[in-house]
């Protein structure tokens, strides 16, 4: 999902008692944001901020702490429960792991600008975090505490004490101890990856929730589904059926069965609306293939097979043969006259 300039990140107030917990005021660290908010407007009722905003108040709670490995499990594990804001609730009362996760993905929409993309394959399930903006994805505290919170979701939904396979974050610097880190995942954290991903081991999802409440779920599930309905609509149907298409792409090609089910339609209905609007699921996918291509060559650092296995092609062939189509010129060429630097591989 991309966020548009207009759209806001709501602060819960859980995010200010937790600071309380640790010591920490929340004028200190508004202050060290440099932001002329009260801290006292997010006592009862989120604060909303720009993402700017947002990611300078999750920079200041970092340098506050100093440590950010240390500032990553504390925010994690001391955010109480009972201050889950609604997106949260719903997937902490799900009947086991893989339900909450997939209502999570679900409702992060709500909650921009980072959203959730679940894959199980295999004996592993992979958590990977994506930005509304792949030009300013969160800084490091950010995505290490949204890594550490979904194990620690885990954690408390199931009562057992979950360890991950493998967690990999983009950033290569400013993770603090990392060693601390690897202790409270219970695995190896490898920086400078190529995503922010989560890895878990397949057979926790099937682990029920000890915190499964059916009766809270059918008055939440219907409010957070009118919501992001409502969100929806904001947005034209092509736009959002591109939006979740890019937020799919990843190693895969997205069908028009998975993006129907998560709008909650059939796929037939959906092509209708699509074609009513004069648009179409193959031209979307194409165009949100496009798009992300033109991301991930700008940065010279992804090989060009890298970038067609992002973007969905199984070979590099077909992948070139689109590309061509796209914008009259090779991969590689494109990437030399945008700034980048081309690796061998794709000249």
């Amino acid at each position: 999902m991309t966020l548009k300039p207009s759209e806001r990140i709501p602060i819960p107030p859980g995010f200010w008692a937790s600071l309380r917990g640790l010591g920490i005021a929340a004028g200190d660290v508004l202050r060290q944001a440099r932001l002329p908010i009260d801290p006292a407007s997010g006592s009862d009722a989120a604060i909303e901020v720009t993402v700017d905003q947002y990611y300078a108040v999750w920079q200041a709670y970092s340098d506050l702490v100093g440590d950010a490995a240390q500032a990553v499990i504390q925010l994690a594990t001391v955010f109480e429960t009972a201050q889950y804001p609604p997106t949260v609730l719903a997937s902490y009362h799900a009947r086991d792991f893989r339900d909450a996760l997939r209502r999570m993905a679900r409702y992060k929409q709500l909650c921009p600008p980072e959203s959730l993309r679940v894959a199980e394959e295999g004996e592993t399930c992979a958590l990977e975090l994506e930005w509304g903006n792949a030009e300013r994805p969160g800084p490091p505290i950010l995505v290490g505490t949204t890594l550490a919170a979904l194990l620690e979701f885990g954690r408390r939904g199931t009562g057992r004490s979950l360890t991950a396979k493998l967690v990999e974050v983009t950033h290569s610097a400013n993770l603090g101890d990392v060693r601390a880190l690897e202790a409270y995942f219970g695995c190896r954290v490898r920086t400078g990856a190529e995503a922010n991903r989560l890895t878990l081991h397949r057979r926790d999802l099937d682990r029920p929730f000890v915190s499964h409440n059916a009766e809270l779920l059918e008055i939440l599930t219907p409010a957070l589904d009118r919501t992001l309905d409502e969100r929806r609509r904001s947005r034209s149907l092509p736009e959002t059926v591109k939006g979740l298409l890019k937020r799919k792409l990843s190693g895969r090609k997205p069908d028009v069965q998975s993006v129907a089910e998560e709008m909650g339609m059939s796929d037939r209905t959906l092509q209708r609306r699509l074609a009513e609007e004069g648009s179409s699921f193959k031209s979307l996918l194409a165009s949100a293939r496009h798009e992300k291509a033109r991301e991930y060559l700008a940065d010279p650092s992804v090989d060009i097979k890298e970038v067609a296995y992002r973007v969905g092609y199984e070979d590099l062939n077909s992948f070139y043969r689109a590309f061509r189509q796209w914008e009259g010129d090779t991969p590689a060429n494109w990437r030399l006259e945008h700034g980048g630097t081309s690796k061998p591989f794709g000249a």
